[in-house]
């Protein structure tokens, strides 16, 4: 349990895959203390690359770990809200619509993956109940029907009006705010 994990400071997307995996298995076998897990994702996420390893390594891993965040992992994503906010909207975006596109080719497999990657990044929206993330969420949202600020991003990864209506549908899942 006292064992630590160092992040270089200009980690590169590979080596942030790489540590992301190390880290996970750690933290699988009980190996880092809850305030090293905390400190090696702040410092992963610190940077765009190193976020973007993250990311693609957690949401995707076949390790249960990312069904329910720990209260670690959500402080840790919360240290950096810009970098956080947007790579995990584009993520919620990314993998609603893959989940057709999947669907359509008839690889379920790949299908569920993609639903899965959703789900995971829809509860750490939730979780993290970031402002950042809702105005990112809605910008996002108005680039669908409109020109906005991600309507590059929708227009390079070719999303159908299919595709977009999803992509709108789950933003809208994630945002809302739970009745109380």
């Amino acid at each position: 349990m006292t064992q630590s994990l160092r992040i270089p400071d200009n980690v590169s997307f590979e080596a942030a895959i790489a540590l992301t995996q190390t880290l996970m298995a750690a933290m699988e076998d009980k190996q880092l203390s809850e305030e090293h897990i905390q400190a090696a994702i702040a410092q992963l996420v610190a940077t765009q690359n190193g976020a973007r390893g993250f990311f693609v390594t957690y949401l995707t891993a076949d390790s249960l770990l990312a069904d329910q965040a720990s209260q670690s992992v959500i402080q840790a994503l919360q240290t950096s809200p810009d970098i956080v906010s947007e790579l995990l909207v584009k993520n919620l975006a990314m993998s609603s619509a893959m989940a057709i596109a999947h669907r359509r080719s008839h690889h379920d497999d790949l299908a569920q993956g993609s639903e899965r990657v959703r789900s995971r990044t829809h509860h750490l929206i939730q979780q993290l109940d970031l402002p950042l993330i809702t105005e990112k969420a809605q910008q996002l949202q108005s680039s669908i029907n409109g020109d906005g600020m991600y309507s590059n991003f929708l227009d390079r990864w070719g999303y159908d009006d299919e595709q977009r209506q999803v992509i709108d549908q789950a933003i809208t899942e994630a945002i809302a705010q739970p009745e109380s």
